[in-house]
């Protein structure tokens, strides 16, 4: 027992020698170098430790939680669930919300930081307990979803990944600021940074508004839909699944209307999907026609402002191109192909992986990117270069030990368990920001330590003492 309070007392020193330059100009420190009050597991309180209630835990100068969040249910709720192996689990709703959906306990960290403008930065992170890529729409609670819930509740004061190109600021320049992590599920942090699929095709329209679809390599269709933005960049708002098939191809008018062609994924057989944009950038589909038979089909509207298509396909038997023409039906959901009109063509088929609206022109590919494989979706317009098609990156992506190189490209935040001190040292001495989580023992400080010891005793005087002489920010 000496030694160890011998060991903890020298930790200690090491830590004030840190810290001094902190305690100087403290809003003058990086963000990276600043070290803050956490809890794990933020949402059990007393269930699990002794942590209170989360306005308590703010109310003493904690400035990092951690909510675990599922799915289950989301179609039902229109929410996520907060618990550790299911929604309830562990959670202590004394003097916290009587729900277990997410958004109450984000409001209710919203409405102290509104309450305490002044606060030190505020981190926010949602620990992703299950798989939310195969959550196939907004309405079923996908990563679309998850950022409007974020963005939803914490608005103004929300600092969202997408405005940080490199390192954070100052403590200074954040105070009275919410920052949003994703950490858990490894599948769905990766789905945040880049997606995957083949053949892509898109449309814009002199709206701005661009749609995108592709095949999964694996016969599921999925769209992209967005907006093409004054810089020239596309601000992807929703992802979804609509059907299955390859090759499929997606013309767009000018009323945000949008007729889809594909080729099942195991016939030689042509479908088509009207669809229609909704002010939030949603699809509503209508159901799966069959229209012919053949592969490769692409399709175009002959005015943006009408109603009235071509259609050009290859044959499935020979190296021949067929057309059709068709005319939409808004109000129905259909299309009506001309057969006294259709024939074999020598015209080429349209070009579906690039399209021009004005001066607007938006074009779509696979290929490596950085860390993302060769099957990443890329786009491009006429005034930025080939970048990912991507979810909003409103929340940051947390890397953790382990963790593959794509989660590690750009990381800020890092972390692993306390006890992987190595790791937690080595990630400081980088210039990452830094969590341990299970930090409950004065044995697992380290120098320099973890931004984020994230503990389930913020209460214990070890714990007050390692943070006081570390200089915690609050």
């Amino acid at each position: 027992m000496r030694r160890l309070a011998t060991a903890v007392s020298a930790v200690m020193l090491a830590l004030a020698a840190t810290a001094a330059p902190a305690a100087a100009a403290p809003d003058d420190l990086p963000f990276a170098s600043a070290v803050f009050r956490a809890t794990h597991n933020s949402y059990s309180g007393n269930a699990d430790g002794a942590k209170g209630s989360i306005t308590s835990q703010l109310d003493n100068g904690v400035r990092f939680l951690e909510f675990d969040i599922h799915d289950n249910g989301y179609a039902t709720t229109g929410d996520y669930g907060v618990g550790h192996s299911s929604p309830g689990d562990l959670v202590d709703h004394s003097g916290n919300p009587a729900s277990n959906n997410l958004r109450p306990w984000l409001q209710t960290v919203a409405a102290w930081s509104a309450a305490h403008p002044g606060h030190a930065p505020l981190l926010v992170m949602l620990d992703l307990k299950d798989d939310l890529t195969d959550n196939t729409s907004y309405a079923a609670g996908d990563l679309a979803a998850l950022n409007a819930e974020l963005a939803g509740v914490f608005g103004t004061r929300l600092v969202r990944a997408q405005d940080v190109p490199g390192a954070l600021g100052t403590v200074g320049s954040l105070r009275g600021r919410v920052i949003t992590l994703l950490s858990g599920h490894a599948g769905t942090r990766s789905a945040y940074k880049a997606d995957s699929g083949a053949d892509p095709s898109v449309a814009i329209n002199s709206r701005g508004q661009v749609v995108e679809v592709h095949d999964s390599g694996a016969g599921a269709l999925w769209y992209w839909s967005g907006t093409y933005g004054p810089d020239g960049r596309v601000s992807w708002l929703r992802h979804g699944r609509y059907d299955s098939g390859t090759t499929p191809a997606v013309a767009l008018n000018d009323s945000g209307l949008l007729v889809e062609v594909h080729k099942s994924q195991n016939a030689s057989t042509l479908w088509y999907r009207v669809g229609q944009l909704t002010a939030d950038g949603d699809i509503t589909w209508s159901a799966s026609r069959q229209y012919d038979t053949g592969i490769l089909p692409s399709i175009a509207f002959a005015s943006p402002a009408g109603n009235t298509l071509k259609e050009i396909h290859r044959s499935q038997s020979q190296n021949q191109n067929w057309f059709w023409d068709a005319v939409l039906d808004p109000a129905a959901g259909t299309v009506t192909w001309n057969s006294a009109t259709h024939a074999k063509t020598a015209d080429p088929r349209f070009t579906t992986a690039a399209s021009t609206s004005g001066s607007m022109r938006v074009t779509v590919s696979t290929g490596a990117d950085g860390a993302a494989p060769a099957t990443t979706l890329r786009y491009a317009t006429d005034r930025i270069g080939a970048t990912r098609v991507r979810y909003q990156q409103t929340a940051f992506d947390e890397f953790q030990a382990g963790d593959s190189a794509l989660l590690a490209e750009g990381a800020i935040f890092y972390a692993s368990v306390a006890s992987n001190r190595s790791f937690i040292t080595a990630s400081r001495n980088a210039g990452k920001v830094v969590r341990g989580w299970d930090f409950d023992s004065a044995s697992l400080a380290t120098a320099p330590p973890a931004n984020y010891p994230a503990t389930n005793q913020p209460y214990a005087t070890w714990y007050a003492d390692l943070l006081s002489a570390a200089g915690a920010v609050q």
